[in-house]
C-alpha cells in the first residue's frame, strides 16, 4: 500500500474510572483474548500497510510489553516494521505529548524519513474492521486534502464524546464540532484520517510554530473551509471503548452470534499476541450459557452472558452473570458477580457478593497482584 500508519495510543480518560488507573485505554482487554489496539494494528496489516508507528504515553508499560514483538501482526520484516514511540526529552524539547498534533510533531522524523505518499492515522481505542485501501481510493478520487472516516451515532446522548460533522451532498465536510454538549447532527468522526504525507508534515509544523497541539481542533476544524476535507461514511460495526459503559457494552456485543462471526470467522481476521495457556477446563457441576471463556480458565460454577478473559478461576457454587472478568482473576467459592467488571489479578474472597445496579460496577480488590 502507498501509505504508512500512525496509531495514537497515548491518551488518558477519566471516564474509564479505575480501569485506566494502571493501563492505557488502548491496552484494555477485549472479547476474551484481544486488546483494543489489536484491531487498529490488524487493520493496518490486513491493508498491507508495512510501516506503522504507535505513539504511547499514559500508563504505557503493559501496552509497550504487548507491542514488544511485531511478529504477531506480521510487521517483523526488514522493510517497514512496527515502531513504538514514547515521549523523549531532547535538546529541543522537554515536554510530554501536549496533544495529538504535538505527539506527531515530536516524532516528525518518522514522517520525514518515510517515502510513502500517504498517511493513515487511527486511534488505538476503537473496535472495528476496515480496509484502509478503500478509504485511500476514495481520498484520491475526491482529490481530498484530508479524508475523515465517519459513522452514525445511534444514541444522541453519546455525541458529546465525539467530533460531530455535517457533510454536503458531495460528502465534503462543511461543519465540524468537537465534543458538543448537544448537536442536531448524528454523524461522528471515528478518529481515522487519510492525508498526504507532505501535507501532514506542513500542517503539523505550522501548528507547532503557533503553539497549537490538537489535531482535531487545530487542523481539521481550523482548516475545514480552507482545505478539501471529505467524509467517508461506514455502516459496519465500530465502537469506541473510552467509557466504562461503552467498554462493557462492546464486550457484551461479542456474545451476539453476528458480531462473533464478523470478527472471528470472516476474513481478514484480527491478530493478537498469543500466550501459551492450556484450554479452558469445565469441572463437574459447571454450567456455561452464552459466554466467552478464554484459554487457561477453570470453571466450577455457573457462568451466564459473560466474558471471562485468560486464566480466570471460578470456584464452587459461584454465579457469574452479565459480567466481564479480566485476566487472572480468582473467584472464591460461593461468590456472586452480576453486572460487573472485575479488574485483572483480583482475588475475590469466598462468599462475596457484587452487583451493579443502574450502572456497571467495577470490582477492584485491594489484594490484587501487581501485574497487568
Amino acid at each position: 500500500m502507498r501509505a504508512i500508519g500512525i496509531i495514537l495510543a497515548g491518551g488518558n480518560n477519566n471516564r474509564m474510572r479505575e480501569l485506566s488507573d494502571k493501563r492505557a485505554i488502548a491496552a484494555m482487554p477485549i472479547a476474551g483474548s484481544y486488546r483494543s489496539i489489536d484491531f487498529a494494528l490488524s487493520n493496518m496489516a490486513n491493508s498491507r500497510i508495512q510501516k506503522v508507528a504507535v505513539l504511547t504515553q499514559y500508563n504505557a508499560r503493559s501496552l509497550n510489553e504487548h507491542l514488544s514483538s511485531s511478529k504477531w501482526w506480521d510487521f517483523g520484516r526488514k522493510q517497514g516494521g512496527l515502531f513504538v514511540f514514547t515521549p523523549t526529552i531532547t535538546k529541543e524539547n522537554g515536554f510530554w505529548y501536549q496533544g495529538t498534533a504535538d505527539a506527531i510533531y515530536q516524532n516528525l522524523s518518522f514522517l520525514k524519513n518515510s517515502h510513502e505518499p500517504y498517511v493513515v492515522i487511527a486511534s488505538g481505542d476503537c473496535v472495528y474492521k476496515m480496509d484502509y485501501n478503500k478509504v485511500l481510493e476514495y481520498h484520491i478520487a475526491k482529490r481530498a486534502d484530508i479524508t475523515v472516516v465517519c459513522t452514525t451515532c445511534p444514541d444522541p446522548s453519546e455525541v458529546e464524546r465525539f467530533g460531530v460533522l455535517r457533510m454536503n451532498e458531495d460528502c465534503r465536510i462543511e461543519e465540524f464540532e468537537e465534543k458538543p454538549m448537544v448537536s442536531p447532527y448524528n454523524t461522528i468522526s471515528t478518529g481515522i484520517y487519510v492525508i498526504r504525507r507532505r501535507q501532514l508534515i506542513e500542517l503539523i509544523e505550522k501548528a507547532a510554530r503557533e503553539g497549537r497541539n490538537d489535531f482535531v481542533k487545530d487542523i481539521l476544524i481550523r482548516y475545514k473551509n480552507l482545505k478539501r476535507i471529505y467524509g467517508y461514511k461506514i455502516d459496519s460495526y465500530w465502537s469506541n471503548i473510552s467509557t466504562v459503559e461503552s467498554y462493557y457494552k462492546t464486550n457484551m456485543d461479542f456474545l451476539k452470534p453476528e458480531i462473533r462471526n464478523y470478527f472471528f470467522k470472516q476474513e481478514p481476521g484480527i491478530k493478537t499476541k498469543i500466550d501459551d495457556l492450556p484450554p479452558a477446563k469445565y469441572n463437574p457441576g459447571a454450567v456455561v450459557k452464552n459466554s466467552l471463556i478464554s484459554s487457561g480458565c477453570i470453571v466450577n460454577g455457573v457462568v451466564e452472558n459473560s466474558v471471562l478473559f485468560k486464566d480466570v478461576f471460578v470456584g464452587n457454587n459461584c454465579v457469574i452473570k452479565n459480567s466481564v472478568i479480566l485476566n487472572d482473576v480468582y473467584l472464591g467459592d460461593n461468590t456472586h458477580i452480576e453486572n460487573c467488571i472485575v479488574e485483572s489479578r483480583d482475588t475475590i474472597r469466598a462468599n462475596s457478593y457484587y452487583s451493579g445496579e443502574g450502572e456497571v460496577k467495577i470490582v477492584v480488590e485491594k489484594n490484587e497482584r501487581y501485574t497487568l
